[in-house]
């Protein structure tokens, strides 16, 4: 009996010692929680509801959660699996952001358009050319040097657009390049496979001389995102390309697209690129 009681006694002690067994103060509860706390059984992922809004993929949101970027209801959240509920107010470095319907529109861009969201400089961007396609703010995935054509995707789906500009999907780019002069065959040759551009090495896919037009005009597929990567290969081997044209992008294409026009991607391209490993 008496190790009984005493067991019971000891379960007893143990019990108030535990912190969150005993009665907190408003000063301590305040303390021991600063930031809200989420219905693990409803809503949405904090880094989800990040990347539905258009801000960057799941896994930088991740990183922005961790470092104190966010906020929810007024209160910093640095808990990963936070779980974000109807009717609450979501910041990101202060400014409030919702989940917006997800958004993807195809561009096939003109000459002497940079890409980028705005210029200081007052040259023409991208975003004048697809003013129209959407109420939600969308943004190039990846980018075209101002005197290159073709194939450009808006989106505000953040994955998605990480994935697609990520080396190790190998993402399928096809460009047109008209060189100042023909090509010699011993110099396509040399573009066959590896390459090594400013000290780091590029790999081409395929290059081959455009069927019926002149040898000064060549194909030539790549995965590599580097800033005027296609420029600088040929550059690499003596010739100057006068006109560039991005013809494929992850297998879309500018089929019914005239230049400078946009269109919505159907359901199957978009289909296929979700699908994408």
């Amino acid at each position: 009996m008496n190790s009984n009681k005493n067991s019971s006694r000891g379960r007893q002690e143990g019990k108030k010692s535990t912190p969150l067994s005993r009665k907190n103060t408003k000063k301590d509860f305040k303390k021991a929680k600063p930031a809200p706390k989420s219905d693990e059984s409803s809503g949405i992922r904090l880094n989800k509801y990040i990347a539905n809004s258009g801000v960057c993929s799941r896994r930088e949101a991740d990183t922005y959660i961790e470092h104190g970027s966010v906020e929810v209801n007024g209160k910093l959240v640095t808990e990963m699996g936070y779980k974000v509920q109807p009717g609450d107010v979501v910041r990101f470095d202060g400014t409030s952001i919702t989940p917006e319907q997800k958004r993807y529109i195809l561009l096939n861009k003109p000459k002497n358009y940079i890409t980028t969201m705005d210029d200081d400089r007052g040259r023409k961007t991208v975003m004048e050319l697809i003013a129209n396609a959407s109420k939600e703010r969308i943004y190039p995935v990846g980018r075209l040097d101002r005197n290159t054509t073709g194939l450009l995707l808006f989106t505000n789906d953040g994955d998605l657009a990480k994935k697609l500009t990520h080396p190790k999907h190998n993402v399928r780019k096809l460009y047109h390049a008209s060189l100042d002069r023909k090509l010699d065959l011993k110099d396509l040759e040399k573009l066959r496979g590896e390459v090594v551009i400013e000290g780091r090495k590029v790999f081409i896919d395929a290059v081959s001389y455009v069927d019926g037009q002149p040898k000064s005009e060549i194909g030539i597929e790549i995965h590599s995102g580097r800033n005027r990567i296609v420029r600088k290969i040929f550059e690499h081997v003596g010739y100057k390309v006068n006109k560039l044209d991005r013809v494929i992008f992850a297998e879309l294409t500018k089929k019914n697209l005239p230049r400078g026009r946009w269109r919505e991607l159907t359901n199957l391209e978009l289909n296929n690129l979700l699908m994408m490993k």
